[in-house]
This record gives structure tokens, sequence and C-alpha cells, in this order.
């Protein structure tokens, strides 16, 4: 994957097939039964409500400026000033795009129209309904507007083509609707046949701006010709309205009587005739949104529509997406379809079909995967989204697994975890050395073939675990250990053995330092005054950092063996720890930091060599040459 991440704001290009929405809602805005209407457009947080929205626009934008124009206006009230209301504010964006369009069909030096006094009326009213507004809230803070202030928002000075220079200000919202009525009537608009109003992000507004919002459409804007299409998560424009309206049935002085349905719903309905579902992504929209999403990085957008246009057609006839890369010519997209394919069977079930949160979720994909490897940790996108989705989304298994990795279990739980989960073993590498000898078992070439005691006992796993080891792919023989520290470094948890004793913690990490200075710090004279009991619990604990951190696996091999030497009686526990290790991912370092002088670690190396896998060949010839240097010795 290439580092390249995706917008987060909303496009015209339709990758979820939304045009079925917008067309529906389109018909009944232009629906002359339906005049005024209403309509909502409901889903939740990220589910694709302003690209919607955006398809709609698009859809009425084509109509050509005839007798039968729509014009269409987009508002935010999330983006509304809060020192002026919600009313005055949405009104003066109608009243604004109303006079564009007038000033568009008047002719050069055409005397002001009827229409063009009508209007210049309502916008007075709006004006001085502003400064009531703002007289209303500095006076809370004691603190009364200026004549400046109020001047400049009242507006009743006319120039000399706009008003009459005689006529009174109109004061106030008054009669509002009634006129606004009659200059949609009016026949300077006789070509409008719609005026669409499109409502974005009502759910994010605070419960005083939904209901303004809200009865402005219905008392002040629902006049013949008028539209509005409101996108927002109807539960949540509900529970602003709760806050105006609450529920009569949760008092005492209507305990007896309930609604069939809450006022605030009640109220938004009476308002929305009718409200049209966002649809989450089935498990094929997730698949073909994760291959579209990576083509329109690459592709040009008229490259990109054929490829569209496919995916709704296989939608239609087969839920598959097989078939796609044949359908359309002249690109290579397997890379894409590939990937998709690894990554929506985690992404489907545990993002719950949403768009926004595919998007972040592969943007932070990338994030990390960009960060590991600047640092070296390179593993396949579908192993670390399936890391992520432990970490994000399961945090408590997340501890659980962090703290398998502090306490040096992390290979062998995970192996048990996969073994829960109906995970098949990892197929063993063929084995390169000498083999065993006659009176041994034979060999099969596994990787970890002297397990510890304690990986015999059973192990039960929370449910949540199970579910997600079960997920693609397996992490059987995969090392997660650099990238699980890295993950801990984001999310600032700290990997501490609770089983190592605190005076041990200290000397623990200075042995597994990767700095040859922090290790020297240990001085033999340190590890000669641990005691036995001491001296085995960080054999342990070495013996396992080895073995499930290659990052750390040489420090750990040069610790045991100081260790060892001070100790001798820790040797068969420090010998099985080492051939614990799998000698597939055996470093240089680690071969020869064993002296093979020793009888004891001599086995290990000749364990090693036994099951060490043809590829790389560097591991036999270096295991090799240290059995050989120590025969000499």
């Amino acid at each position: 994957m290439s580092a390249q991440l995706w917008s987060d704001e909303p496009t015209h290009l339709d990758l979820l097939s939304f045009d079925a929405v917008a067309k529906t809602v389109v018909q009944a805005v232009l629906d002359d039964a339906l005049d005024p209407v209403t309509v909502g457009v409901s889903g939740a947080w990220g589910s694709g409500k302003t690209t919607v929205l955006r398809l709609i626009e698009d859809e009425l934008a084509p109509q050509p400026r005839t007798d039968a124009t729509v014009l269409v206006i987009s508002t935010d009230p999330w983006r509304y000033d809060p020192g002026v209301g919600a009313k005055e504010t949405l009104i003066g964006e109608v009243l604004s795009a109303v006079a564009a369009e007038l000033a568009r069909k008047e002719q050069p030096g055409q005397i002001r129209s009827r229409a063009r006094a009508m209007l210049i009326t309502l916008r007075r009213r709006v004006d001085w309904a502003k400064a009531l507004q703002v007289a209303a809230k500095t006076s809370l803070t004691l603190q009364l507007p200026s004549v400046d202030d109020l001047t400049s928002l009242i507006n009743i000075e006319p120039s000399s083509q706009d008003a009459d220079a005689t006529a009174p200000p109109s004061r106030g919202l008054e009669e509002f609707r009634s006129e606004f009525c009659t200059l949609m009537e009016s026949a300077e608009l006789s070509h409008l046949k719609r005026v669409v109003v499109l409502v974005d992000d009502l759910d994010r507004c605070l419960p005083e701006t939904v209901v303004d919002t809200l009865e402005t459409i219905r008392l002040f804007l629902a006049v013949p010709k008028m539209a509005f299409v409101v996108a927002a998560d109807e539960h949540r424009v509900a529970d602003a309205l709760r806050a105006r309206f609450p529920d009569p049935a949760s008092t005492q002085q209507a305990a007896g009587e309930r609604y069939f349905e809450e006022p605030a719903s009640l109220y938004l309905h009476k308002i929305v005739q009718t409200t049209v579902p966002l649809p989450t992504l089935s498990r094929f929209d997730t698949e073909a949104f994760l291959v579209l999403l990576q083509l329109c990085q690459r592709l040009p957008d008229e490259e990109l529509a054929p490829y569209i246009a496919a995916c709704v057609r296989l939608r239609r006839e087969k839920g598959l997406l097989d078939d796609l890369a044949t359908t359309v010519n002249g690109n290579d997209i397997s890379a894409e379809l590939a990937f998709a394919s690894r990554m929506t069977p985690i992404l489907y079930e545990k993002l719950q079909g949403s768009p926004r949160r595919i998007k972040r979720f592969l943007n932070d994909l990338r994030v990390r995967q960009s960060v590991a490897g600047h640092r070296g940790i390179l593993l396949e996108a579908d192993i670390v989204a399936k890391l992520m989705v432990l970490e994000k989304l399961l945090p408590d298994a997340f501890t659980t697994v962090l703290g398998w990795l502090a306490r040096g279990e992390l290979r062998s739980r995970m192996a048990k975890l996969e073994a829960a989960a109906g995970r098949p073993a990892p197929e063993p590498q063929p084995a390169q050395g000498t083999g065993p000898s006659p009176d041994d078992a034979p060999s099969t070439g596994e990787q970890n073939p002297a397990p510890d005691e304690d990986e015999t006992e059973p192990v039960t796993f929370e449910d949540e675990l199970i579910r997600w080891a079960k997920l693609s792919p397996s992490l059987g023989p995969v090392d997660l250990a650099p990238y699980l520290y890295l993950a801990a470094a984001f999310s600032g948890e700290q990997l501490l053995d609770a089983g190592l004793p605190g005076r041990l913690r200290d000397i623990a990490a200075n042995l597994l330092s990767t700095s040859r200075f922090d290790q020297h710090r240990v001085i033999d004279a340190d590890i000669r005054a641990l005691g036995d009991d001491d001296a085995l619990s960080l054999i342990e604990y070495l013996g396992r950092a080895g073995r499930d951190r290659p990052a750390e696996q040489s420090a750990a091999v040069r610790g045991l063996v100081r260790i060892v030497t001070a100790y001798p009686a820790t040797i068969e526990r420090a010998t099985r720890l080492l051939q614990s290790v799998p000698a597939g991912e055996l470093e240089p370092a680690t071969i020869l930091a064993l002296p093979a002088g020793s009888p004891a670690f001599r086995s290990v190396l000749e364990h090693w060599k036994t099951h060490a896998p043809a590829d790389p060949a560097r591991i036999v010839r270096t295991l090799e040459h240290a059995l050989d240097t120590g025969s000499r010795l």
C-alpha cells in the first residue's frame, strides 16, 4: 500500500451506488403532488449523507435554465454564526439565493419589479429580527448593543432603486410566511419550478439550533415551490428535540397516560413528511468500496467510471466481484482485488458498514504501516489490519496480548489461541543438517520441538479473543512482537512482567538492552548476588524473551550464558528454553554468543542445526562454524 491517504471530505463520485437514494429523493422534491415537501435522508455518522446531498445537487443541476428552473440552495446549520439566530440565518440564505435568481432574470436598466420590492421588505424583516437577537443576547451579559451595531443590522436606509425611502422599516418576522408565499408566486419567479434547500449536519447542532431550523422550515418557508432535504441521523435529531419536547409520560403529571409515539418523534414527523434511510454497507459493498477507493487514487475519473458501473451491475447480477478484473480492460487491478479480498472480512464485521469508518481505518492502517516500515517492521497489510482490530476495537483483549508479550508467553499463547480458534498448525518446514541419530525420535522439522512445561497446561480464552483469532489471516507463524511494542508505545501501555519481581526488572532490562553499554552495567558481582531463586526467575524471563522477541534474542542468550556460568544448577532449564527458540529465526549473533565448548550448550547448537530450515542457508553455515570451533576447543 502507498502512503497516500484518503480525504474525509464528501465527494461527487458515487462509489457506493447511492444514486438510487438520490434519484428517489429528487423524484419526491419534484413531485407536484408534494408541494411543499420536506424529505429526510437519515443515516448514522459517516454513512454518506453529505455525499448523497452532492448527488442530489448533481441530479438537479442539469435541469435546463428554461421555464422550469430548479434553484438549489445548500446550507449547513452547524456552521451558523452562534451570535445570530438559526431562523434568521436560514431565511437570509434563502432570500439571498432568490435575490440572485431575480438579478439573473432582470434585464439591464429594467425598472425595479414588484418581486424585488417584496424581497427587500422580507430582507428588512430579517435584518430587524437579527437586531433583536443581538440585543437579547447582549442584554444577558448586561452589555447593550450600540446604536451603530443595531443600525448595521437593521439596514433601514434603502437605496433609491430598491425601496421607498419614506416607507417605515418592517420589524420582526410577523406576516413573513404570507409575504414569502406571495413572492414565490410572483410573475418574476414563474420560471422557478422548485427551490430545493439541502440542509446538512443538523444532527451535529445544539438542541436550540435543531429546533429553530425545523421551525423555520415549517413556520416560515414551507410554501408552494419550496422543497427541503434534511440530511441527519433521525435518532440524534430526536434526542435534541427531547430537550424542548419532553415525554409527559416520564413526569408525574401524566403518569397514567402514555403516547403511542413520544412528542419529539411526533414533532419531527410533523415537519419531515418522509425519511429515506441510508443502508449500511453489505459485504459486497464493503469489498467493492475498498477496490474503488484504491482505484480512485491512481485512475482519473473517466477511467474509474467503468469500474463503478461494473460494480453496480455485478451487485445486481451476482453479488460477487470475481468478474470485475475481466469486466473492464486496460488496467491490471489484481493487487487492488487481492487487498480488498483480504481486508473485507475484518472491516465488514467490525466497522458496522460505515464508509467513513472504513476510510479512517485505512488511513490509520497506512500511517501505522509507514511508521512501522521506517522502524524496520515489515508486515503484510492484512496482518497489521487484524492487529489494529484488536488494538482499536477490542482494547481489553489487546491488553491481554500485551501481557503475554511482557511475560514472554506470546508465542506459546498465540499458538494455543490459534488452536482454540480452529486454525491449523503451520506446515512444517524441511529441516537441513545432519539429521537426528537413529536413537533419536524422527525429525518432523518443527520449529519448536522443545516446549516449556507450562505449555502443556490447558488454557482458556475469552470469547472475544477466540472470535478475533478466527479472522483471516492466521498469525501463528508471524513474529508479532515488534509491532506490539510499537502499538504499545502509541497507546501508552507499559510492558511490565507482573511475574518478575521489581528488584529484578532493572537487571532484566539492562541485560536485554540492545546497547552493550547497558548490558555491561550488570556486573558479575550483581549476578553472583542474586541467589538461586532470583537467578532461576531471570533464566525464565530471559529465555522466554529470546524465544518470543527476535530483536532481543542475542542479548537474551548472552544474559543466559552469564547467569548459567554463575549458577550451574540452572543449566538444564536454560538449555530447554534455548531449544524452544525457533531455529528458523536465529540470528548469527545469537549462535555465536553460545559457547560451543560447553557440552550443554553444544547440545543446543546441535538441536538448532537438526531443525534449521534450508532457507536461509546462513543459519546452517553459522551453526556448522560454531560447532566446528567448539570441537577444536
